[in-house]
């Protein structure tokens, strides 16, 4: 028991030392909506394949106009289209986590006062990273489905010295996140928001498509398990018996790179009541 009280005072001591006000600014922020992604196997669309999203964060308002919000998100996108780019017949699902750091604007006065507006439109941008792992379902030899990793076999010559130009992508990138919303005061203590963010990456590869085809005999020859990557590089022969591309034909866009999309609703509740209570230096009558 007494370790237990302990391990609290030592979670709380940080708490307590908190500049005076600290609390009173600051919001335990929790989100779900949806997250999907913009790319080459959803023809660029802002809203294809959406799928379930969660976050968490701590935001802090610097005055009743700029507030920082540092955010946990986790959810997945998927794409595929198999009548693009000659029945290429390709297909992703990838887990998306990430960490942000933004900064946000209020267009009305708000922060956390009493006699701040009710509601107000806001804008946000920022700073972040996030890790991801582009996957694609294919039958076994009993024919049952099984997810495969993509990355490491290389589906466009990465792991091939001919193709040097083209370097293995890293699963972890940065990201520029941004977007705006609107939100609202239910008590003094208590808000919702909606907003829609829109996450800018540099890179072409969340779907694992951007460039050309290498070719079957290629990567067969020179990438580990070289048949199952041949086989998950060029699916168009799925949909079509025979249909096989050649090298050099085009597999993607590498003019523009890949970008993720969140819309959630949010819930915030101010540390002040939460937490509060350990400034206290008064015992509690009984």
């Amino acid at each position: 028991m007494k370790a237990r009280i302990l391990i609290l005072i030592a979670l709380l001591a940080p708490v307590a030392a908190m500049p005076q006000g600290f609390l009173g600014r600051s919001e335990i922020v929790f989100a779900a909506g949806g997250m999907n992604y913009t790319g080459d196997l959803n023809n660029q669309s802002l809203f294809g394949r959406p799928n379930l999203a969660a976050s968490v964060g701590l935001r802090y308002h610097l005055n009743n106009r700029l507030a920082t919000t540092a955010m946990a998100a986790y959810g997945h996108i998927e794409g595929g289209n198999p009548d693009a780019i000659e029945l290429r017949n390709l297909s992703f699902r990838s887990p998306v986590a990430e960490l942000t750091l933004r900064i946000e604007f209020n267009f009305f006065a708000y922060g956390t006062g009493a006699t701040d507006r009710l509601w107000t439109p806001f804008i946000f941008a920022g700073l972040g990273a996030f890790h991801f792992n582009p996957r694609t379902s294919y039958p076994d030899q009993d024919g049952n489905p099984v997810w495969v990793d993509l990355q490491p076999l290389g589906t466009e010559g990465q792991n091939l010295p001919s193709y040097s130009d083209r370097v293995r992508y890293t699963l972890t990138q940065m990201c520029l996140p941004f977007g705006l919303g609107v939100r609202m005061k239910l008590s003094r203590h208590v808000s919702v928001s909606a907003e829609y963010g829109l996450r800018a990456t540099w890179t072409d590869y969340l779907d694992d498509v951007s460039t050309t085809y290498v070719g079957s005999a290629a990567l067969s020859a020179g990438s580990p398990d070289g048949g199952l990557a041949a086989r998950l590089a060029d699916r168009s022969g799925e949909v079509r018996a025979g249909y096989v591309n050649a090298p050099g034909i085009k597999r993607g866009d590498d003019s523009l790179c890949d970008w993720y999309q969140l819309f959630t609703l949010t819930f915030s509740v101010n540390l002040d009541p939460l937490l509060g209570w350990t400034r206290s230096r008064r015992c509690l009558e009984r």
